[in-house]
């Protein structure tokens, strides 16, 4: 009797240290942000929810290589949008995107991409000196990079990023100081305010939750 009452007692305890245990395995993961569209599966099963992507791109960087969305895939990577006489927020942004790259830059499968919002100014020569001074790698790890006008507010737009010509702001264009953190699928993972350090800690705190999750997707495939 007293065997058969323990095992009772035993019990929800061993399923309920099992339960915990499967909780604890269960990574965390970081939500994909922006549209999604509910497709219904011609084969009668579970319908397929398709996520927006980051629209398609072509640009040069600083060192005159040609940048597009192929350059990234299989990556993740780290956006934001500035322009090199920014009397304004840019100092302050791209200097917390260093910060991020002392820590994290020499990552594999991560990389770093600023978009230039004034590509009728900021040639390549002008980005190659502003990453210069800025103090960023001369690597192709860290890219500075120039489009049409037309494309990197469109870009901006896609990687939900407040960016506009406007003759009233500082430097004649508005825009906020937003990083975006993009997976190896093309799908934005994260938005930062990179003047709130709190929200810089949290992407340094979902840079590893992210590669993670990447690393574990590729071994699968």
């Amino acid at each position: 009797m007293q065997i058969s009452v323990l095992r009772r007692g035993l019990l929800p305890l061993l399923a309920g240290a099992l339960l915990l245990a499967s909780c604890q395995e269960e990574p965390r993961r970081l939500p994909i942000l922006g549209e999604r569209e509910v497709r219904e599966n011609p084969k009668g099963g579970p319908a397929d929810t398709i996520f927006a992507k980051v629209p398609a791109f072509r640009a040069h960087d600083q060192n005159g290589q040609l940048v597009t969305n192929q350059n990234f895939a299989g990556q993740v990577y780290l956006t934001d949008f500035f322009f090199a006489t920014c009397p304004g927020i840019c100092p302050k942004m791209n200097g917390e995107l260093l910060k991020v790259y002392k820590q994290y830059g020499q990552t594999p499968g991560l990389s770093f991409v600023s978009f230039t919002i004034d590509p009728e100014h900021d040639s390549l020569a002008v980005l190659r000196d502003y990453a210069q001074r800025l103090g960023a790698p001369t690597n192709a790890n860290w890219r500075f990079v120039r489009t049409s006008k037309d494309s990197v507010f469109t870009l901006a737009h896609g990687l939900y990023t407040a960016a506009m010509p406007d003759k009233a702001a500082p430097g004649g264009f508005a825009h906020n100081g937003t990083f975006a953190l993009v997976d190896d699928q093309g799908h934005v993972r994260g938005l930062y305010d990179s003047l709130n350090p709190t929200q810089v800690q949290a992407l340094l705190t979902d840079l590893p939750v992210l590669l993670a999750e990447v690393k574990e997707r590729q071994k699968k495939s």
